[in-house]
């Protein structure tokens, strides 16, 4: 089992209402857990958003709380409702009506990684699917919503910046289009889970950087945007999908020759995002 359900990093000085989270970049692929699939080491990883932890991870700096996951995508899905159970996958599950992300083997216990291959060579037991969600599962979303709660009581609002990378090849429709290929998208869920004021000023910031940058297209925001972003409450939720191609060899998982260079101009982005709230650039009222 992965060590740890999540690593959260509190700045020195919490002056930020912005908490920026890495579901997706956990890589703590255990002996036991490699052994149980059919992947190899390199080819588990492919779902995974590598180094993505590594880029926001100077948010604290700049007064905003950084929350990572411990364990894997492969291993746990934090970004799928609790309930998004597959029946394909885990024994004595029924299947009740029609969920894609169930349908296409990317339920809360996924079944497949990138490009539709199976992880396991079985079934799993509903037990050892509920032993993912108590141990991983819950105590990400129970400090997630802790860290929070924390920063709404500190300044009566809150922004999450839910940080995932996205293939270079989900833009090729854009491209193909004869549009500029985004860099960046972030998903508002059409305006549901933040107001249109924070998205404005999220999206500013990655363009001040030199990032392309469009919204809810192809990814408006899963379950994390859903079940976090209530404006009417002064909880916004955005997610940041960024294009994996500008800094990491996508075939090896490899940080490639401009990592450096992205991560430096991610960090102009953060430092600007987290001031959101801090008094210098108030939310408007809902």
């Amino acid at each position: 089992m992965p060590a740890a359900a999540f690593d959260a990093i509190l700045p020195a000085r919490q002056n930020s209402c912005v908490v920026f989270a890495s579901p997706h970049s956990g890589r703590d692929y255990t002996w036991s857990f490699l052994r149980r699939s059919v992947l190899n080491e390199h080819a588990i990883r492919s779902s995974e958003d590598a180094f993505v932890d590594q880029l926001f991870d100077c948010a604290p700096q700049f007064g905003a709380t950084f929350l990572k996951a411990g364990a894997p995508r492969a291993f746990v899905d934090l970004n799928r409702a609790r309930d998004e159970l597959d029946p394909a996958l885990i024994e004595g599950v029924r299947r009740i009506g029609h969920n894609p992300r169930i349908a296409s083997g990317l339920g809360v216990i996924p079944r497949v990684v990138a490009n539709g291959r199976a992880i396991y060579r079985g079934k799993m037991s509903l037990h050892e699917a509920e032993e993912r969600i108590r141990d991983y599962w819950e105590p990400y979303h129970a400090k997630l919503q802790a860290l929070l709660d924390t920063a709404h009581a500190r300044h009566g609002q809150t922004v999450l910046i839910d940080c995932h990378s996205m293939p270079h090849e989900a833009m090729d429709g854009v491209a193909r289009a004869g549009m500029k290929r985004p860099d960046v998208v972030l998903g508002d869920r059409f305006g549901a889970a933040a107001s249109g004021d924070v998205v404005d000023r999220i999206e500013a910031a990655f363009a001040s950087a030199g990032f392309i940058v469009t919204r809810n297209a192809p990814f408006a925001g899963a379950y994390i945007t859903q079940a976090y972003g209530k404006p009417a409450k002064g909880q916004h939720a955005v997610q940041v999908e960024i294009d994996r191609s500008l800094y990491m060899n996508e075939k090896l998982i490899r940080p490639n020759g401009d990592f450096e260079a992205v991560r430096t101009a991610l960090q102009s982005v953060i430092e600007e995002v987290a001031q959101i709230g801090q008094g210098r650039i108030p939310l408007a009222a809902e």
